[in-house]
């Protein structure tokens, strides 16, 4: 595992196609590993209002990129976050440790987006997102495979397996960093 930052707290991206269990696993993930905070970007957006526009169409805000960058830059560049959100790519690379690409079935899907109350044309252009692999082509364009991890997310106790999985890469990205920081500390 390359460690290429100097953080004490590894900082994390939970993406994929709305629907797909983000923020309850970011969620939990706050809670399980201490030290580390759980961020809605699309909350952040609209509390903040980082947006410049506002799609008619879906009933969303159409959020400034570089406006998000900014209101996040230095809690990342500190360490100990969960980004939550469903777009991955204009995030920069080097303010992510782990990536996870979290998926579904599409029945699954369909399922809890109808249970959000979404319209039959958002929930058919979600569920056409996951079978075309969007979310994953995202990720893999933008990141490191090193740091991509992909996991399927449709029952509780797949909910839980990845929370234990993601730990445990945690716990070998500490590792990483101490051994890194008695290196340079052997330089000097």
């Amino acid at each position: 595992m390359e460690i290429e930052n100097n953080r004490q707290k590894p900082n994390i991206l939970v993406t994929g196609t709305p629907g797909v269990g983000k923020s309850t696993l970011g969620k939990l993930l706050s809670e399980h590993i201490e030290g580390l905070q759980y961020v809605d970007i699309g909350l952040l957006i609209n509390q903040k209002k980082l947006y410049k526009e506002w799609n008619q169409e879906f009933n969303v805000p159409e959020f400034d990129q570089d406006m998000v960058c900014d209101e996040l830059e230095d809690a990342m560049s500190a360490g100990g976050m969960i980004i939550d959100f469903h777009t991955s790519s204009f995030f920069p690379e080097r303010w992510f440790d782990l990536v996870v690409l979290l998926r579904t079935n599409n029945t699954v899907l369909y399922d809890r987006l109808k249970a959000r109350g979404y319209e039959d044309k958002k929930i058919t252009e979600n569920i056409e997102c996951e079978i075309l692999d969007v979310s994953k082509d995202e990720v893999e364009s933008s990141y490191k495979q090193n740091i991509i991890m992909e996991l399927n997310n449709e029952e509780v106790p797949q909910l839980e397996q990845n929370i234990l999985q993601i730990i445990e890469y945690l716990k070998q990205w500490k590792q990483a960093q101490l051994q890194k920081q008695q290196q340079q500390q052997q330089i000097q």
